[in-house]
């Protein structure tokens, strides 16, 4: 198949899952076309793979620049280039808007549209005024509709009132690359013999709740000598950095920014903290999952999907910081639980998750849709 695939070229879950799965795609032959406003951040160079860059264009008369109109042209070349079987658009709006817009510019509806749904896509943006009815319109006009859980699945019926099939694909890892690995060199890097390393990756935003993350953790270091690891980059960064001076712990907190090799620093973690608002998936804790990381996180939306309370890690409230510094310390002073809890969360990153078993569920699909049984 000629596969297109419109995604962020971000570090954030909806990115990576989209680059993984076109890289994972073209070793099974398939032709895979990236179209986006800048490098996917995990594409690697590879045969079958192709990169095609949306140049949006600055004009004193936009006050905001028309990403979605640019988007559409160059996917309608791209098609039009390349002969494209189907453009698959992960999140909402704008790339299921621009496919759609894209099919109807080269006047083909031979060419199928499948929209995945990550999250924020549905949960925050989607349900603002101003992108509703945008984003019903995209998620009603494609010829295949995926979620990343069951939760997402259900929550856009609701919300959007759609009775239409979707398609539950979970996110995936590769469990060859997320091994758990330590290097004790790098270990000493950030930590002395006898503390733990507790790591957070995300990108920041308010729904991440960071400062969550930082009270918990000033907690857990009144116990026992921790040190945190802060992975990524966004909008609450500096923020967060605020907040570790006025709690006291600048010595305790690294901020590592973007980390291309984060197999690397979950292989040295003790334990990971996933304290968010609203998640409908949870990549980050399934990565740590397959490293071997017992998980401590909220219990919402999708995160009961991955992480087994009780089995490879604890869930706990929104919020509950005392609950979750003592859930986590449970881990951290207990190396046989821990253990066994880590092993747990690899186990069920293998069965359940891995890239092996999951790819598949998307090839499958796209054939499905080409032969129009969806």
């Amino acid at each position: 198949m000629k596969i297109g695939i419109i995604c962020y070229p971000t570090y954030g879950g909806s990115g990576v899952i989209a680059t993984e799965l076109g890289c994972n795609l073209s070793r099974l032959g398939h032709e895979v076309h990236f179209i986006c406003y800048n490098l996917p951040a995990r594409l690697t160079c590879q045969p079958n793979v192709y990169f095609h860059l949306v140049d949006v264009v600055s004009y004193p008369l936009f006050k905001f620049p028309p990403y979605t109109l640019a988007l559409a042209s160059k996917t309608a070349e791209v098609i039009e280039e390349y002969g494209l079987d189907i453009i698959h658009a992960h999140y909402a709006v704008p790339h299921a808007m621009s496919a759609h817009l894209a099919q109807q510019i080269v006047g083909d509806t031979q060419i199928k549209i499948i929209t995945t749904l990550h999250g924020t896509d549905i949960r925050l943006v989607g349900l603002e005024p101003s992108y509703y009815r945008a984003t019903k319109y995209a998620i009603s006009n494609n010829n295949g509709l995926t979620a990343v859980s069951q939760y997402l699945a259900d929550i856009t019926r609701e919300e959007f009132k759609i009775d239409r099939p979707i398609e539950v694909i979970p996110n995936f890892v590769d469990n060859q690359r997320f091994i758990r690995k330590p290097d004790a060199q790098l270990r000493l890097q950030y930590a002395a013999p006898d503390q733990k390393i507790i790591t957070h990756i995300s990108n920041f935003r308010t729904v991440k709740r960071i400062p969550d993350i930082l009270q918990t953790f000033a907690l857990i270091s009144q116990k026992i000598p921790v040190r945190l690891l802060l992975v990524g980059d966004g909008p609450e960064i500096n923020h967060a950095a605020e907040l570790v001076n006025k709690l006291r712990i600048h010595h305790r907190v690294h901020f590592l920014n973007l980390v291309n090799n984060v197999e690397d620093i979950l292989s040295i973690s003790d334990l990971f903290l996933l304290l968010s608002e609203t998640e409908s998936f949870g990549l980050a804790a399934l990565e740590a999952m397959s490293c071997e990381v017992p998980v401590i996180a909220s219990r919402v939306g999708g995160i009961p999907e991955v992480v087994q309370h009780g089995e490879c890690g604890f869930l706990a409230d929104v919020g509950a910081i005392e609950e979750f510094a003592r859930l986590s310390l449970t881990i951290l002073q207990d190396e046989v639980l821990s253990a066994k809890m880590g092993k747990m969360g690899r186990q069920i990153a293998i069965e359940r998750f891995s890239s092996e078993k999951v790819i598949p569920l998307y090839e499958n699909y796209y054939k499905r849709v080409l032969a129009g049984g969806i």
